[in-house]
């Protein structure tokens, strides 16, 4: 028995729709540079982006793009960054404390002295990236992430290639 054509296409109307769809509002006040903690940031054109200082605390920026990014002492504790896009970015003095970085691309990202106290790094790639003087950062979360030769490191501290 096949399904009624209705059914068909309310299903894939269903899944054609995100779950939580980005707040445009939002990410518009974010880009222009504001601050924006627990906002809906999510698939976010920060590319090129120059601010400082600023508060994501909490924020959905799954799937974001921060490349070539100046984004220097931000907060993006707790932050949702999965599956971010930050190649050549400069977010030194970030905190980063809390936040899901789960396969974030951050090649060539300048990260030194940024804080990564518990957060989770499940397949980050870190490629050519510094992370020179970074807090918090265990061992334990680099097993879990990958880098390449170029990959700068605090002391004791290795990243699996990629």
């Amino acid at each position: 028995m096949k399904p009624p054509v209705v059914i068909v296409g309310l299903a894939l109307l269903a899944a054609a729709v995100p779950a939580a769809a980005q707040n445009k509002g939002q990410i518009g006040q974010a880009q222009r540079g504001a601050s924006c903690p627990k906002c809906n940031l999510f698939q976010a054109d920060f590319t090129g982006l120059e601010v400082q200082s600023r508060n994501f605390a909490g924020a959905r920026l799954r799937q974001s793009d921060m490349s070539l990014a100046v984004m220097n002492r931000t907060n993006f504790a707790g932050a949702d960054m999965r599956d971010v896009e930050a190649y050549g970015a400069v977010l030194s003095g970030g905190n980063f404390t809390g936040a899901d970085l789960t396969n974030a691309s951050l090649v060539g990202t300048y990260l030194a002295g940024a804080n990564f106290a518990g957060a989770k790094l499940d397949g980050a790639n870190f490629s050519g990236a510094s992370l020179n003087g970074a807090k918090g950062l265990s061992q334990a979360q680099l097993n879990r992430a990958c880098g390449d030769s170029s990959t700068g490191l605090p002391p004791g501290l290795r990243i699996p290639q990629c």
